[in-house]
């Protein structure tokens, strides 16, 4: 698991971009930015550099847990270690028919992750940015695929690294460049860690005023601000849905987080098993937050800036608990030999969909309900985290978000939310709800109808792969080749973790004539994902002349 995320470094690493590895790592303690704080606030300061927020990312080669294992489903082997200085990780599959060897190697620029509960590395290639195929697991101290790939026959090469998530691992998040939501250029972010402006602000009038100024405390904001702090990275929900033209990487500490986002869980969904369920969604069903409401938040129990140690962690949170719970007959009677409070009311649960994790439960639950039924029950409709009303738009988003995996149900739901926030002369130019139409039309087989949906998400937002490449395979089937090769090829350059591009690309060319630009897609796709057996397939017999293009 890489939700939990090393020291606040300087996070100008630009290995593999050209730059000297000396350059690229080298950090002093002027280029981390909380240094500044240090003078007035050191014990803070010295307390938070040991807490998992501030490990949360860094250089590669800092971070690096060197290991190596074999993944049985895809029979490849992998191996991450230090050579002069730099992080790599090399891959293979030992023993393999032609046809299914794989060798290589990848220069790793940095880690995400603090390694209390996981740790994984992330490379670019042609300034796209990627997420290595391998995660360190905490708790049991294992390496294996990343949680998404467990089961898979193939390396997967392009885990897309998305802003929105490395915004609760790191600080001062890059916008991606259009056409991709991995693509930064140098670099995806400028510090690594979370650091103390992720909560405070920007410290700069602050720093200007040698400390007169104010800067932004977050228990003096109002409730809603104030949680949204903590939950622009401890709340996501089943799904989320950007408002329009938001995103979470562009939050900012003050603001009221139901601004950018809005999550969403099962109405009927009950207990942590079978997902991961965030804290905040927990905590909203327990006892203690429903009789206290705006007055019982994050910090009630937690102190952002220290962890407690190992030693120190019963007796930290118990006082927690006996600041509502500590009158003298409650705690004589309470299981005075059990001090742990947690370990009955807030037990660990195992997450089927984040391998080799356990997660507390805050729903913070007296024992005897402990032995109702713990599965999680994905029933009843769609509804926000925290209730409250939400647009035609945003309900629509998330059912559709379900509809690609293949609920049928969500997608007839979905497909009415979304045609009615469509009249609303306000969503007209909205991309995503215009290519998850298109996408809708495209299922029932209203071609025509889709193909209209995603001109208009292109005319919106010119740079939606996601559009621009359904169209293009529309076009193709229309029999005008010369939009849809023109389309692909924009796709597979913008976007190469969309490998499906440039394998229409490909097979268009193919069809029409071009063996050569054929090749071409195909020896791109593999470079940017190099156990693609169907291109791989495709590539060799096109090179020996057994698929005739053309024909």
């Amino acid at each position: 698991m890489t939700r939990l995320c090393l020291s606040p470094l300087r996070a100008l690493v630009l290995i593999g971009m050209g730059v000297p590895a000396a350059m690229a790592v080298n950090a002093s303690s002027t280029d981390n930015p909380d240094a500044a704080c240090a003078g007035c606030h050191s014990a803070i300061y010295d307390s938070y550099q040991r807490t998992s927020m501030a490990q949360a990312s860094g250089a590669a080669n800092e971070g690096l847990l060197p290991g190596e294992f074999t993944h049985p489903a895809s029979g490849v082997h992998y191996r991450l270690f230090l050579r002069d200085g730099r992080a790599w990780l090399s891959y293979d599959r030992p023993n393999a028919p032609p046809e299914r060897a794989l060798k290589g190697e990848q220069e790793l620029t940095y880690f995400v992750g603090s390694g209390q509960r996981g740790r994984t590395y992330l490379f670019q290639k042609q300034g796209f940015w990627f997420e290595s195929p391998v995660n360190w697991y905490g708790k049991q101290r294992v390496w294996d695929m990343n949680p998404k790939s467990l089961n898979v026959r193939e390396m997967p090469f392009t885990l897309e690294v998305d802003a929105g998530c490395l915004h609760c691992h790191a600080t001062s998040v890059q916008q991606s460049l259009p056409g991709a939501r991995n693509h930064f250029g140098l670099q995806p972010f400028l510090y690594g860690g979370i650091t103390c402006q992720s909560c405070h602000g920007d410290p700069a009038a602050h720093l200007a005023s040698g400390g007169k100024a104010p800067i932004l405390n977050p228990a003096k904001l109002s409730p809603s601000r104030r949680d949204s702090v903590c939950l622009q990275c401890h709340l996501e929900g089943e799904t989320a849905v950007n408002i329009p033209g938001r995103s979470l990487a562009a939050f900012f500490p003050g603001e009221d987080l139901s601004d950018y986002v809005t999550h969403f869980v099962r109405a009927g969904e009950l207990g942590p098993e079978g997902r991961a369920t965030s804290q905040w969604e927990a905590l909203l069903q327990s006892e203690c937050k429903k009789k206290s409401g705006d007055r019982l938040t994050c910090t009630t129990c937690h102190d952002p800036h220290r962890s407690p140690s190992a030693e120190q962690r019963v007796g930290y949170f118990r006082s927690r608990c006996l600041t509502c719970h500590g009158t003298p007959s409650f705690v004589s009677k309470h299981h005075p030999d059990q001090p742990d409070c947690s370990g009955c009311h807030m037990p660990r649960e195992k997450s089927a969909d984040v391998a080799h994790e356990q997660l507390t439960d805050h729903r913070i639950q007296i024992r005897a309900m402990l032995s109702l039924d713990q599965g999680a029950h994905r029933t009843g409709d769609l509804t926000a985290v925290g209730g409250g009303p939400v647009s035609d738009r945003e309900l629509g988003l998330a059912y559709f978000q379900f509809a690609e995996h293949g609920d049928v149900q969500a997608g007839h739901r979905a497909m009415q939310l979304l045609e009615q926030a469509e009249r609303r002369s306000d969503e007209q130019a909205d991309p995503d709800l215009h290519t998850a139409l298109g996408f809708m039309e495209q299922l029932s087989g209203d071609r025509q109808a889709a193909m209209r949906e995603y001109q208009a998400a292109l005319r919106a937002n010119p740079s939606d792969s996601v559009a621009a490449g359904d169209l293009a395979i529309l076009q193709a089937r229309a029999g005008d080749a010369k939009d849809a090769v023109a389309g692909l090829q924009w796709v597979s350059n913008h976007d190469p973790a969309d490998t499906s591009a440039s394998m229409d690309l490909a097979m268009i060319e193919c069809a029409i004539g071009n063996p050569r630009a054929a090749i071409t897609a195909l020896q791109h796709l593999l470079e940017f994902s190099p156990d693609d057996a169907k291109a791989r397939q495709a590539l060799a017999a096109i090179e020996s002349e057994r698929q005739h293009c053309g024909r």
